[in-house]
């Protein structure tokens, strides 16, 4: 990859993510749940925090910002659409815009369903795709402010780019997203695998972030609304995807 990437755990179950550009010395953040991990990593790495880019509005993503750009004066970047809701934006942005960290040039893309203002950003050049609470390593955020149709199509616009790219979500709930995806495909040899997988991760203390495009693509039900098999599954054979994608929700949500 063009740029280093650190997971960092934060709170009870948030992930925030530092990208690194070796060349330049730049260093971003995507989302800031908590500063004395973030600043412990960057501390014990040497990086220099340059850029804090914002998913979502929620608490949980932005509330250490005030903090780490105290600490460290990095440039805050978020949804333009949502300025009134994040922390003072040093570069409000809108889809298609892209930006520089480094080498490496990043796409800003819409993807609200999770909240209106919901942003993700794609660094096409090292394959990743930072997607906070839209999609999620097997599953989707709850539709706190958006509608199904939103969603699904928020996630169809994710789950179109590059099967190879690493899917970096903003909490870890792996564990009961695919306790509820086996409920409804227990059948399915890639979910059944990736189950195994995560029980081997979690036992050799291993964070199970980031995953695949490809591999959501086999195991997140809320990508697999389109296909035949999940329509059958919850009796809904002839609805269009988006009705599909909203019983699943339903059924999560319920969970």
């Amino acid at each position: 990859m063009a740029l280093d990437l650190l997971t960092v755990p934060c709170l009870k179950d948030n992930f925030a993510f530092l990208l690194h550009d070796a060349e330049s010395g730049e260093t971003a953040l995507v989302d800031a749940p908590e500063a004395a991990p973030i600043l412990a990593a960057l501390d014990a790495r040497g990086w220099r925090l340059t850029d804090i880019l914002l998913t979502h509005h929620h608490d949980d993503h932005i509330q250490a910002v005030p903090e780490i750009r105290a600490a460290t004066g990095a440039m805050v970047a978020g949804a333009a659409a949502d300025a009134r809701r994040l922390p003072p934006l040093d570069l409000p942005l809108i889809e298609g815009m892209s930006f520089s960290l480094g080498r490496e040039s990043a796409l800003v893309l819409n993807v609200p369903g999770h909240t209106r203002g919901h942003i993700a950003f794609h660094f096409p050049a090292s394959g990743l795709v930072f997607t906070g609470d839209s999609l999620m390593a097997a599953g989707c955020g709850r539709l706190f402010e958006g509608t199904p149709a939103e969603m699904w199509a928020s996630v169809s616009k994710l789950a179109a780019l590059p099967p190879e790219t690493l899917v970096c979500s903003g909490h870890d709930y792996l564990d009961g997203n695919l306790a509820f995806a086996l409920s409804l495909e227990p059948d399915n040899p890639a979910l059944i695998s990736r189950v195994e997988r995560l029980a081997g991760m979690r036992r050799e203390g291993r964070l199970p972030m980031p995953s695949t495009l490809a591999e959501e693509r086999t195991t997140n039900p809320f990508l697999r609304a389109g296909l035949p098999q999940m329509k059958a599954v919850v009796g809904l054979p002839d609805a269009a995807d988006a009705d599909v994608f909203a019983e699943i929700r339903s059924r999560k949500d319920r969970f």
